[in-house]
């Protein structure tokens, strides 16, 4: 479970500090999943029947303008809330039968959202997506895996996915690379990333098992994170472009498209979510993939300067008779 926000900062404008309020707070982050109030009302009960319904609705109310909770309808006729703290905006699945609710972000949904308010002038503040069906547990009669709301190790974890795939793809790519290049000093930089990509691979595997040895059943929990242009790696389209048969600094533009392209992505969802181990691993990487962007944009110059002189020396080095003659 995600470490809980320090509640002495967190109070009404204005407000003073309740024991009771955080109290509630605390009895709310402590449980995943989605509640109704009258579900909170319950639990904070059973820890202490002093405190009245009207101030756990209060709490509520207040915990959502101060970020810690999302309000949400699941068409039940009543909202439900769960967690913003330390978590990503997200989307659920949410079946009809048994009104589980089922968690999960999809990048691809995201491109689409953005595409459509870019298109028609709109800025988005929150975007819901709620799909309505039939669990595979109430559809087939059988138990399916946990399907407990996704967690920071969870998010962790499909985030640590994502990375090793792109640093899969980019080992690949740059090994490659350095293969079809000519350039000794462009080879050199391709054998160095190639070399860097496979220590930090190494790195991150470490970490994925550490990550593991804290939740044995976390390798069954359903996947959160749905980054379809990424579940290859993020290098496997530039490394078919090489394929095709490319000089050295067409392999070097690939590469620096590539790193750009990564650093972006990575960024741009390490920037979106709260605070949480899941984030921490995208903006690393992403700080990662700037550091190799800059150092491919740098290679990349220097070797349009370099045949650039090797291009001239040649015509002005020629013997006069061999110059066109002038007119």
């Amino acid at each position: 479970m995600s470490s809980l926000p320090d509640l002495t900062k967190l109070k009404p404008a204005g407000g003073k500090r309740s024991s009771k309020r955080e109290q509630i707070v605390n009895v709310f982050l402590r449980h995943e999943g989605h509640l109704s109030a009258d579900d909170l009302v319950d639990l904070i009960r059973g820890e202490d029947h002093r405190i009245s319904r009207a101030t756990v609705y209060r709490t509520l109310l207040w915990m959502v303008e101060a970020g810690i909770a999302r309000k949400v309808d699941f068409g039940e006729g009543r909202f439900r809330f769960e967690q913003s703290y330390r978590q990503p905006r997200h989307f659920h699945l949410i079946c009809k039968t048994c009104s589980r609710s089922f968690e999960f972000l999809s990048s691809d949904i995201e491109a689409i959202i953005e595409e459509i308010s870019t298109d028609r002038g709109f800025t988005a503040s929150q975007s819901v997506v709620q799909i309505y069906g039939t669990c595979e547990e109430c559809r087939t009669g059988r138990s399916s895996v946990n399907v407990m709301g996704h967690s920071d190790l969870v998010f962790a974890r499909d985030a640590l996915r994502i990375a090793i795939a792109t640093e899969k793809s980019g080992l690949d790519f740059y090994t490659h690379a350095a293969r079809i290049t000519r350039d000794a000093r462009a080879r050199k930089i391709f054998n160095d990333l190639a070399l860097e990509e496979k220590e930090h691979l190494q790195t991150l595997e470490i970490r994925y098992k550490e990550l593991q040895q804290r939740d044995p059943q976390l390798e069954s929990r359903p996947r959160f994170l749905f980054f379809k242009g990424a579940a290859n790696g993020l290098f496997a389209e530039g490394r078919d472009r090489l394929l095709k048969g490319v000089n050295d600094q067409q392999a070097l533009m690939i590469g620096i498209r590539c790193e750009r392209g990564s650093h972006r992505f990575f960024k741009k969802y390490g920037e979106r979510f709260d605070d949480s181990e899941g984030k921490q691993i995208f903006l690393e990487f992403a700080d990662e993939e700037r550091e190799h962007h800059d150092l491919l944009v740098r290679e990349y110059r220097a070797l349009v300067k370099r045949q650039g002189r090797t291009r001239r020396a040649p015509r002005a080095g020629r013997p006069a008779a061999d110059r066109p003659a002038a007119r």
